[in-house]
């Protein structure tokens, strides 16, 4: 009974991380088939896999034409920042308080491999922000929460990916903004934690105006 699920959420994985990285890129129109091939997987959890795209709005499904992935759009992705901000800090503050000892032990884990990257390699440091991303929201012990977040942190990972400026300046320093969050989660420093992810938030607003190509405003603007 467990090979379904197991499959699905590595169709899901190696799906996610194609469309991330741009190997099937924004627009393409493709086919079950042609995925099926793609993951060596079965068509059932491709479909799945596919489903669980659709919801979270990286590809969607054409009926009897196939499956588009979808495009990134800087408008899109301002509006949805709007929303990561309130909902990232609330999870920030709620992991603060309900995570478990095993959590703050992977998180001041993790932390030390963040703070120790340096490089280039956008995919390695992608598993390392996937990493992070879940800790935090499953820390929080709120399915409501990791259900509203898990798609704003896809979807914002992808658009960040595509536009980065120059990955060996921007990888480690995104890098030790997200092991600011997780060392003050891990260490019962709310406040900690909390500025770092506002800090984080003002950063990814600020490369989406570069995305835009016009400078970020001021403050209070």
């Amino acid at each position: 009974m467990q090979s379904r699920p197991n499959k699905a959420d590595q169709a899901y994985r190696l799906l996610e991380d194609m469309i991330t990285f741009q190997d099937l890129a924004p627009g393409q129109l493709l086919s079950e088939a042609m995925l099926m091939e793609l993951t060596g997987l079965g068509r059932t959890p491709v479909r799945e896999a596919l489903q669980r795209l659709s919801r979270e709005r990286m590809v969607e499904i054409l009926p009897h034409r196939g499956v588009f992935v979808a495009t990134t759009s800087i408008e899109e992705h301002f509006r949805l920042l709007e929303l990561r901000r309130t909902l990232e800090d609330l999870a920030v503050r709620l992991a603060t308080f309900r995570a478990e000892t095993r959590q703050k032990e992977a998180m001041v884990e993790l932390s030390g491999r963040l703070d120790a990257f340096r490089g280039d390699d956008v995919r390695a440091f992608g598993t390392l922000l996937k990493q992070a991303h879940d800790l935090v929201t499953s820390a929080a012990h709120n399915d409501y929460l990791q259900l509203a977040m898990t798609p704003l942190q896809v979807l914002s990972r992808r658009f960040w990916f595509a536009h980065l400026p120059d990955p060996a300046e921007h990888l480690p320093r995104a890098a030790r903004t997200h092991a600011a969050i997780l060392r003050g989660i891990a260490h019962g420093d709310g406040d900690q934690a909390q500025a770092a992810s506002r800090q984080l938030n003002d950063y990814l607003i600020d490369v989406t105006y570069q995305a835009l190509g016009a400078p970020a405003p001021a403050d209070g603007e």
